[in-house]
């Protein structure tokens, strides 16, 4: 048995408890809001995953110093909006011999930094990885057969959350491309926002196709001009990312795409959905970064114009089919 630190305990955060207490080990939660709190502790619930039942092995705080107390793991999940203001918050009970996992996924919109980079600005010299893959928290929450990622430069790191993690319903695979892992799964939302506007367009199944597919594509262009490596992208954390968060009804990406597509404004989508929508909060930082590594990210420009110039999301379909033909 180990002692995990989960900072966060929204969907992801409590899902990874609840499988992680499920698995055998101790879990220790924490959460900003008393009352999330008091429901996990005395009701066993979370509000974000009302068909899972939180297990004993998980106790809720919103006591940092209480959580991270002999914890050999810390993972940080929340969003990415709030990386940095949390791990300020957090660092000084880090100790030397505790590791840091990052699950949260996208960039730090201030400065178009990835999350691992505000890690290691905020946490230097500390251990640290990423851990990532299609993983909807409904699904994890309820010991459905997942595939995930830990990506370190630590071995050490990897076979720690290889150990805590596996089981005949987690299958964990490592690598040593922290970067590539990371740009595929905050990129992937974005392509999975413009998916569910297809949806919401009524556009079809070939529409949805062309658009995830040349999604990829440019995901792997920028993802390999900011060091990733090309094979990543391809694999679960760029491709399987991809599929699960475009195809599904579990995403908040595509469906807030899907109500951008219907005629709703962001701020209506984000009151229906109620949980942060990552791929909002990081398309401009997409757009910025293609620009910055002048990589052709048509889709990312497609979308940046619907979002913050008015552009019409038909009329944003009808500039993509309208582009100059080229060899695939």
């Amino acid at each position: 048995m180990k002692k995990i630190a989960i900072i966060g305990s929204g969907s992801w955060g409590a899902a990874l408890g609840i499988y992680l207490a499920n698995n055998g080990n101790k879990v220790s939660l924490w959460s900003f809001n008393e009352d999330e709190m008091k429901s996990i502790n005395e009701d066993r619930k979370c509000v974000f995953l009302p068909k899972a039942v939180v297990p004993e092995g998980v106790v809720c705080s919103t006591n940092f110093e209480e959580v991270l107390d002999g914890a050999e793991i810390i993972l940080h999940v929340t969003p990415s909006k709030f990386v940095r203001s949390t791990i300020k918050q957090y660092k000084d009970f880090v100790k030397e011999n505790q590791m840091l996992v990052m699950c949260s996924k996208g960039f730090e919109a201030e400065s178009n930094l990835t999350l691992d980079e505000v890690m290691k600005e905020e946490l230097p010299g500390i251990r640290c990885g990423i851990l990532s893959g299609p993983s909807h928290a409904e699904e994890v929450s309820l010991d459905i057969p997942t595939a995930l990622v830990v990506a370190s430069e630590n071995d050490e790191l990897k076979d720690a959350v290889v150990e805590v993690f596996k089981s005949s319903k987690m299958r964990l695979y490592t690598s040593k491309d922290v970067k590539g892992v990371e740009l595929g799964a905050a990129l992937k939302n974005i392509i999975a926002f413009c998916a569910g506007v297809s949806v919401g367009l009524e556009l079809g199944d070939n529409t949805f196709a062309a658009l995830a597919t040349r999604g990829l594509v440019e995901i792997a262009r920028l993802g390999t001009a900011m060091g990733g490596q090309e094979k990543t992208f391809y694999g679960l954390t760029g491709l399987g990312d991809l599929i699960v968060t475009c195809g599904s009804v579990h995403s908040r990406n595509r469906r807030a795409g899907v109500m951008i597509g219907k005629g709703h404004t962001i701020e209506e989508a984000r009151k229906e959905i109620g949980m942060t929508i990552e791929s909002v909060d990081n398309i401009d930082v997409a757009y910025k970064l293609a620009k910055k590594y002048n990589v052709e990210m048509p889709i990312v420009n497609a979308v940046y114009d619907v979002l913050y110039n008015g552009l019409d999301p038909r009329a944003a379909v009808e500039n993509l089919m309208t582009r100059s033909l080229k060899e695939e």
